[in-house]
Parts: C-alpha cells; sequence; structure tokens
C-alpha cells in the first residue's frame, strides 16, 4: 500500500474515532465499557479470520505471554474509560495520556536499568510540565462555583476529578509496564504485531462478562435514542448505535492505518505522523465540540508536542535529511 494512503487512513481513522466518540461520552458518559467491548470484538473477529485462520494458525508467541499482556492491557483501556465519567475532559484525558513517555522512562530506568541522554531528560521535562499546566488549570476550572451556595457540588465535582486523575495515572504506568514487557517479549520472540493485536483484542473478551450488566444497561439506552436516517433504502436505527459502529469503524481504519504505515515507512515518518494526528484530534475536540480551553491550555499541550518530538529526535532526523540532500546536490 502506498504510504500516502496509510497516512490518509491514520488521519481520517483516528481523528474520526475521536469526534464519534465524544458523541458517545457526551451523551452517556459511561458508556465506555461499551464501545470498549464492540472495539475488541470487532478487531477481535477480523484476526481470528485474517490472522489466525480460524484458529487453525499457531501463534509464534506463546499464549501464556499474550495472557499476561491481556492482563495489562484489559485493565488500561476500562480503567481509561472509567476516567471519562469522573469529572475528566476529553482534551484533557488526551492530552495526560501524551505522558506516557514520562511513565515509560521512569519505569525503564527502575526496571530495565537504563540511562538516557540530557536531551531525553530535558524532553521529559517539557512533556510533563506541559501535563502539569494543563492539569492545574482543568483543575481551577472544576473547583470554580458561580456563588456561594454551589460550593458545596464544586468540592464534590473536585473530588471526582481527582479520583480521575489518580485513574488516569493508574493508567498510565500499568501501560509503559505493558511496552517494557512487549519489550522484552519481543526480543526473545520477534516482533509479531498484527498477532498481538489479534489476541490482545481476543483474549480479553471473556473478561467483558464482568461487566455485562453495565454493557447490557447501556445497549439499552442506546436503543432508545432517537432514530438515525441511513441515506441507504431508506433505513434507520439508534443514532447512539448508529456513533458506535462507526466508532468502532474508525477504531480498526486508525489501528490498521498505523500496522501498514510501520511496515511502510521509516519510524521518523510515523513518529511525525503519530505525533500530528494527536494534536489535530486535539484541536477537533476543542473546536468542534467547544470544550473549555484557555491561553495556558494551549501552553501546555505547545509544551507536551514539542517534548515528544525532542523525545523521538525528530530534529536531529531532520538535520540530517537535510544534510544528506544538500550532499547530494553538490555531487550532482
Amino acid at each position: 500500500m502506498h504510504p500516502g494512503l496509510a497516512v490518509g487512513l491514520v488521519f481520517g481513522g483516528c481523528c474520526s474515532n475521536v469526534v464519534f466518540l465524544e458523541l458517545l461520552v457526551r451523551e452517556f458518559p459511561g458508556c465506555g465499557n461499551l464501545v470498549t467491548f464492540a472495539q475488541f470484538f470487532f478487531i477481535a473477529m477480523e484476526g481470528f479470520i485474517f490472522e489466525a485462520n480460524f484458529g487453525r494458525k499457531r501463534p509464534a508467541i506463546p499464549i501464556r505471554y499474550y495472557l499476561i499482556m491481556v492482563a495489562m492491557f484489559f485493565t488500561v483501556s476500562v480503567v481509561n474509560n472509567y476516567a471519562l465519567n469522573l469529572n475528566i475532559a476529553m482534551p484533557l484525558h488526551m492530552i495526560f495520556r501524551s505522558g506516557s513517555l514520562i511513565a515509560n522512562m521512569a519505569l525503564g530506568i527502575i526496571i530495565l536499568k537504563k540511562r538516557y541522554t540530557v536531551s531525553k531528560y530535558t524532553s521529559i521535562a517539557l512533556v510533563s510540565l506541559g501535563i502539569f499546566t494543563c492539569t492545574f488549570m482543568s483543575a481551577k476550572q472544576v473547583t470554580s462555583a458561580p456563588n456561594p451556595s454551589e460550593d458545596e457540588e464544586s468540592v464534590s465535582a473536585f473530588i471526582w476529578w481527582l479520583l480521575g486523575i489518580a485513574a488516569l495515572t493508574f493508567a498510565l504506568l500499568m501501560s509503559a509496564r505493558m511496552g517494557i514487557f512487549q519489550e522484552t517479549l519481543y526480543a526473545d520472540f520477534g516482533k509479531h504485531s498484527k498477532e498481538a493485536l489479534f489476541y490482545n483484542h481476543a483474549l480479553p473478551l471473556p473478561g467483558f462478562l464482568l461487566l455485562a450488566p453495565d454493557i447490557l444497561r447501556h445497549a439499552l439506552l442506546f436503543s432508545r435514542s432517537e432514530p438515525f436516517q441511513l441515506p441507504v433504502f431508506g433505513l434507520s436505527l439508534p443514532t447512539m448505535w448508529f456513533y458506535l459502529i462507526m466508532n468502532v469503524i474508525t477504531q480498526y481504519i486508525c489501528i490498521r492505518g498505523v500496522f501498514i504505515l510501520t511496515t511502510e515507512c521509516t519510524s521518523l515518518t510515523v513518529t511525525l505522523v503519530v505525533t500530528l494526528r494527536k494534536f489535530v484530534s486535539l484541536i477537533v475536540s476543542i473546536l468542534y465540540f467547544r470544550n473549555p480551553f484557555t491561553a495556558w491550555h494551549w501552553l501546555g499541550t505547545f509544551f507536551v508536542f514539542v517534548g515528544t518530538l525532542m523525545y523521538t529526535e525528530v530534529w536531529n532526523s531532520l538535520a540530517g535529511l537535510l544534510e544528506q540532500k544538500r550532499a547530494g546536490k553538490k555531487l550532482a
């Protein structure tokens, strides 16, 4: 597949996925379990057919290792979804999850005894500063009460917000630990990203039985939503189910686009595309849904993305490419 098409899949799939997710959680903030189950089920079925060959293909990595990875992956997904139900705004949710660099570096130093360059520590400091700025400003918005009669409600909202921040922090550290586990696993057995994608979504499916009452309740609520008229054969279905279907499809397109990009392009291109995609998704969420975002939030966002680019050494790679082009022109 042409790299340009893969880039289009990443931007189109991931950015539209954010829109449909926010449409869902704005109407039903606690619907995250249903959304996650639908995504996992769809990707698992696709992988069962095309990757596992209806269960006839043996996995390259032993199942017991996938079970450990899946336990971490399932926990991270569920906790991140519950955070949206704990007074956490979508832009803050997106920015906070960008702090995976901090968590990965911290656990890498503790577990793998890694050491980093000064530029790496500087980039992490920028990301940390950006996340702190956005988190602090969001806290001020949550706790501000227009009049004294709303003080008690404001305190309650702030407590739920603190629980949301704690949930995001736990998910961030668990996600970083899963990344380190995957790194050691791929070093031992080789990289099998498509296989891992299938097992990470198929093995957790029985775990959703524990969440069945919540999933069923929101499925019934979705079914009672206003009908959405499809532009095909005059058919209609509940609006929330339409949003969910579109969320699942765009999530699949997003994941597949990233996978294709990693096989067709250099790591520099993948890093640039994924970083820019996050920024575009953030802009869409803020402007389209009119989420509160101050100048301080923008400054924090700037720190996060500049720090991310510094961490991946994009600037050095771009300078190297420019130097190669100049050298090529001189030889010509």
